[in-house]
């Protein structure tokens, strides 16, 4: 059985309530006094779009999936500031992580969020009408200023891609580590043993990793089917590295 106390979510607020000035406001809803949680981690992102793509892949085939990815990145509301497309990932730590957290958020859409639970984070958001190129109505984006994860096996799996181990202390680690003997490289979606021209570093012997992380380098190394792809992993471990054309 899992510690409860060692339950955990991810939380991201958004470029849109950043833009907005609500980083204090939404903190404030989610602490302690609130909340009973604590943080575990917590950072300022830029958002590659490798980044984005993984965390939303689910959305792909969506009409709004595009969209979606330049709100993310901050390129809709911050289309001419590089300096200011990020977001504020934190890692919240208690029982009922994932419930308390979505509780304060509220529902997912801004409208619905207003009727059902006036007062919650996201009764504060928008929705966007999306058109194509003619102008035709094509569907809608939901500029709802915070992510949460929806369960605890999505929030494994997303904060296990905005955090790397060491960003989180070791006492407060929810999911296995393992340290990594081994040395990888990145390049043109590719996964190299050495150093070639136009590659970056991955991971280097020593590098504290998530073990199902570590574990899928080995699988995709052997050419042999992993638990996630490799973007997946490449995403968070070069994360803030300043290496969006790789």
């Amino acid at each position: 059985m899992r510690n409860k106390e060692l339950e955990q979510t991810l939380a991201l607020i958004k470029p849109d309530a950043l833009k907005n000035s609500l980083t204090g406001y939404v903190l404030s809803q989610l602490s302690e006094f609130h909340t009973g949680l604590i943080y575990a981690g917590a950072k300022v992102v830029h958002v590659t779009r490798m980044l984005a793509e993984v965390h939303y892949e689910e959305h792909l085939d969506k009409v709004f999936y595009p969209s979606l990815i330049e709100y993310i990145t901050g390129h809709v509301h911050y289309a001419e500031k590089p300096h200011r497309q990020r977001v504020i990932a934190i890692v919240y730590q208690g029982p009922d992580a994932v419930k308390r957290v979505r509780d304060v958020s509220g529902p997912t859409n801004p409208h619905t969020a207003r009727e059902q639970k006036p007062g919650c984070i996201r009764s504060l958001g928008t929705i966007v009408t999306l058109k194509d190129d003619t102008g035709k109505e094509i569907g809608e984006r939901m500029d709802n200023l915070i992510h949460a994860s929806a369960t605890d096996d999505e929030a494994e799996r997303e904060i296990k891609l905005w955090f790397k181990p060491n960003e989180i202390p070791p006492s407060m680690r929810a999911y296995s580590t393992l340290r990594s003997e081994e040395l990888y490289y990145f390049k043109d979606e590719k996964l190299l043993a050495k150093f070639e021209p136009g590659s970056v570093c991955v991971v280097a012997p020593g590098d504290v990793m998530w073990k199902s992380d570590l574990e899928a380098l080995r699988l995709i190394q052997k050419g042999e089917e992993a638990s996630c792809s490799l973007r997946t992993v490449v995403a968070k471990y070069l994360l803030n590295e300043g290496t969006e054309g790789h």
